[in-house]
């Protein structure tokens, strides 16, 4: 569990395994991507199924989720689940809260993901998002993810475009 005060707030990540949190993950981006987006149900339908699929057969040792708290409230989520090709994970529902946004939570839970993936022994991790989520963006392009490829497609009542990124876990050298 990482804790840090940045604008008066503490800022708490930790593993997602109190009771709630799993429901707040799927209640969360229901609500702010409606809000935010005008996204229908059928992207909260899907946030509940990676997370029932994560909640019903997740490996401890491969796969894990992560809560951003501020001030003891729950602020974001985000789940790093084994990829469809061996040796790759893929970074699922990073979501930081408007209201906690510009605190930093939303690169500590990337972080997170990327060392967990690094000592699960993962070779690559990769994820999908849409090209609207500019600052989630901004946070993987941080990171060292590389944009791969671009689809449109109609979901959640909208035209998107569907982006896939990756980027290859080196060692560290020290």
């Amino acid at each position: 569990m990482a804790t840090d005060r940045r604008h008066g707030s503490r800022v708490v990540v930790r593993p997602a395994r109190s009771p709630g949190d799993l429901g707040w993950t799927v209640m969360a981006h229901g609500e702010v991507y409606a809000a935010q987006f005008g996204w229908n149900t059928d992207f909260e339908a899907l946030v509940a199924k990676i997370v029932a699929d994560y909640a019903t057969g997740h490996d401890l040792s491969r796969e894990a989720a992560w809560i951003a708290e501020v001030d003891g409230r729950r602020a974001g989520c985000v789940y790093l689940v084994a990829g469809e090709e061996a040796g790759t994970a893929q970074l699922r529902i990073l979501l930081v809260t408007p209201d906690a946004r510009g605190l930093g939570i939303g690169a500590r839970l990337v972080g997170e993901c990327l060392a967990f993936a690094r000592a699960a022994g993962y070779r690559r991790v990769v994820l999908w998002t849409n090209d609207v989520l500019v600052s989630a963006r901004r946070i993987y392009q941080a990171a060292g993810f590389t944009l791969h490829g671009e689809e449109p497609h109609h979901s959640f009542g909208h035209d998107l475009v569907g982006q896939t990124w990756s980027l290859d876990l080196q060692p560290r050298s020290a």
